[in-house]
């Protein structure tokens, strides 16, 4: 059995009333010849397509979300060093020219499925000990589930799908055309502390994937060093234990947490040798990199799974400052 030192929500992340407020036409987050200049906190559909195009080359936002902020600039910096250009918080010209390369869509349709309606659906409480009472934490609805599947945030869909109900199979959606599930095998895991990142390399040193995360905390510091992989485990349970976490509630008790996408280290849990420590995912995508962990790494369910697919036993994990 396991007890997670998960990552929860310490500090308070960013607003999104800007994108709120935003009209993102499909037309223009389409347009292969878009080469606006963005910096941080540019909102709009050039910056939907800047993120769509870096998650489709391997570059993770973390939830898209039609917003230049700190993830997608994480992104955009590795990505420019990637391809030999100087860093810089900006998307450029040249930074354009190797997103638009492909001429791939940025927004495809899609139609609600059978299987995305079959749940089950959870109301999931922000109480420990009444997560425990429950069978499964699944997503709260369709709505959650499909900003999952499509790496982006559920307020985007509503946005992008103004008179879609989510309710039925069949009806028709503009979703995010993301990356297929990356098949390569990882050799060398590196976790940046300063970056807030998570890098992944292969045999012969080249990057594979870089995706944002959190890490540690002033209560419970990232065990900086070199460790390895000692297992990975899908939907796993969450063994709560009040003891290893510095803020716990007095009045909670060891509990177990049932599986989902919804409990407290997400869709899968990537064991280190560092006891208690591992890379998980996480049921708040919107918090990653932007807030605190209790020690361990997070990342969004779509890229913990992600990860969980290139790496095995043994493989190296550097925790670096």
């Amino acid at each position: 059995m396991f007890k997670f030192l998960l990552g929860l929500t310490l500090l308070v992340g960013p607003s999104y009333a800007a994108v709120n407020r935003t009209r993102f036409q499909a037309a223009a987050v389409n347009d292969p010849s878009t080469t606006a200049r963005l910096t941080e906190n540019t909102v709009g559909s050039a910056a939907l397509r800047a993120q769509i195009m870096l998650d489709r080359s391997g570059f993770s936002v973390g939830e898209i979300d039609g917003r230049i902020g700190k993830n997608t600039l994480r992104a955009v910096a590795g990505l420019q060093a990637l391809h030999g250009l100087t860093s810089s918080n900006v998307i450029d010209g040249p930074t354009w020219e190797i997103l638009n390369a492909t001429g791939e869509p940025a927004l495809v349709p899609y139609s609600v499925t059978e299987d995305d309606l079959k749940g089950p659906f959870t109301k999931v409480p922000a109480d420990m000990m009444a997560k425990a009472k429950l069978e499964s934490l699944g997503y709260e609805n369709l709505l959650e589930e499909l900003g999952e599947k499509f790496h982006c945030n559920p307020t985007l869909l509503r946005l992008l799908n103004p008179r879609a109900r989510f309710d039925k199979v069949g009806e028709d959606l503009i979703v995010p055309n993301i990356r297929t599930p990356l098949e390569a095998v990882a050799s060398r895991v590196v976790v940046s502390k300063s970056a807030s990142t998570v890098t992944v390399f292969d045999a012969s040193g080249k990057l594979i994937a870089q995706y944002p995360c959190t890490s540690g905390s002033e209560h419970d510091p990232l065990p900086i060093g070199a460790w390895k992989v000692t297992g990975v485990f899908k939907n796993p349970k969450f063994f709560y234990d009040p003891n290893l976490f510095w803020d716990a509630s007095p009045d909670t008790a060891k509990a177990r947490i049932a599986p989902g996408p919804n409990n407290p280290v997400g869709l899968v849990w990537i064991g280190i040798s560092k006891e208690h420590y591992g890379i998980h995912g996480s049921p708040e995508p919107s918090s990653i990199g932007h807030t605190e962990s209790h020690g361990c790494i997070r990342l969004t369910n779509w890229d913990a799974v992600e990860l969980a697919g290139m790496v095995k036993r043994n493989v190296p994990v550097s925790l670096e400052e």
